[in-house]
């Protein structure tokens, strides 16, 4: 049975958890992400008080410790951190990605020992799968882990662009337990890997938005983890035991889109109420009313799209085309929305003295990252087919 399947938050419970959360963006968040994500400085007070909210354990089972929120509720919540900080919510979306992976497929003693840990916050981390030469197509890895006895597996390779890598303590690891496998998923397994001799953290990446949440380059030399840290037991189950956790992932990058779409858009119509010229304010001038109404219009159809796939998941129904709809569409609009409160605010919008400037930068990665738009509209059209075959 799909443990996600069917939770359901009274409606006064889900307002309240809600309001908790504004709360702590309103006197937390707000007043100091400039700051730091111009230093690019790692928000460890927040994370801390995140932590304290439960929001690392927002869609694990309350049976195992954690919220069990339904996945419409965790979006509405990435919803409103990325409206605020879009590098909150990477802080707990790849964690909840490997929590996921361990509470749908682990053993019943991998659930006991990680989900708890993994609810508190005591155990965080995320997901090693991108490789230096490997994106998308995750079936090319190279990662080896090797059977050692009846003890350990052993592994060697690197992996690269890994959220909570240099904070968190531990990860859903790809690797190959058989590299000649065809087709190559059949050899590919995934690991509960926390770190330890051989597991190195070897560089920390710079990158052009989506500061102050680490990302970095892992390397692995002769790695042991314990066999029964084999999430399931089994070999060759990891791709499509760690693809059922990207459609959640996938979920809440289309959520980050809508937090960066609507704030472009409130900053927009907020500004250009303000801001005057020919006599009277940019918001009566038709080319801005044009901008304005596109704007509202891309951030509600992509919050609808990402509510619709949220049901879908929560229904634990199929919903990779869902996801990868949401995705799309989200992401494209805070591009866009990004963009056009650019070129709405003027010369204010390139300046750090207003919050544009980091909608326009954090948004392309929404564009990349749970796979890239590329790839999405492959996997829409995909699905569209085998749906409807004739």
């Amino acid at each position: 049975m799909n443990p996600f399947q069917n939770r359901r938050i009274d409606p006064d419970d889900e307002r309240a958890l809600l309001d908790s959360v504004e709360r702590f963006i309103e006197r937390d968040v707000k007043p100091k992400a400039s700051a730091l994500e111009h230093a690019d400085e790692y928000p460890a007070e927040m994370v801390a008080t995140m932590k304290s909210l439960g929001l690392f354990g927002a869609t694990i089972g309350a049976e195992h410790g954690g919220l069990g929120l339904p996945v419409t509720t965790y979006a509405k919540i990435i919803e409103r951190l990325s409206y605020a900080w879009m590098s909150l919510s990477g802080v707990i979306n790849s964690h909840l990605i490997m929590a996921a992976a361990v509470e749908r497929f682990g053993t019943d003693e991998q659930k006991k020992q990680y989900l708890p840990k993994f609810a508190t916050g005591e155990l965080r981390g995320g997901v090693a799968l991108t490789e230096p030469d490997c994106g998308s197509d995750l079936q090319g890895i190279r990662t080896v882990a090797k059977r050692e006895g009846n003890r350990d597996y052993v592994v060697n390779g690197a992996k690269m662009w890994i959220t909570n890598a240099y904070y968190g303590n531990c990860f859903a690891l790809l690797a190959k337990t058989d590299p000649d496998a065809k087709p190559a998923h059949k050899g590919m397994s995934l690991f509960i890997a926390e770190k330890g001799k051989g597991f190195t953290v070897s560089r920390k990446l710079k990158k052009l938005g989506y500061k102050g949440i680490d990302t970095c380059e892992l390397v692995f030399e002769d790695y042991h983890v314990p066999a029964e840290n084999l999430i399931g037991g089994s070999e060759g189950r990891g791709l499509q035991q760690i693809l059922s956790g990207l459609e959640l992932g996938r979920i809440n990058i289309a959520a980050r889109g809508v937090g960066v779409a609507q704030a472009a858009l409130d900053e927009s119509v907020r500004y250009a109420q303000m801001r005057k010229t020919f006599g009277k304010p940019i918001a009566e001038h038709q080319a801005i009313q044009l901008k304005l109404a596109d704007m509202a219009t891309r951030a509600q159809s992509a919050r609808l799209l990402t509510n619709h796939a949220a049901e879908a998941y929560a229904r634990g129904e199929r919903c990779d085309m869902e996801a990868g709809m949401a995705k799309l569409a989200a992401s494209e609009a805070a591009i866009e929305n990004s963009l056009d409160a650019m070129r709405i605010h003027g010369g204010y919008g390139y300046s750090q003295e207003f919050p544009i400037e980091r909608l326009y930068r954090d948004a392309p990665l929404l564009a990349i990252g749970e796979g890239t738009n590329e790839l999405q509209r492959i996997i829409i059209a995909k699905q569209l087919v085998e749906r409807q075959k004739v």
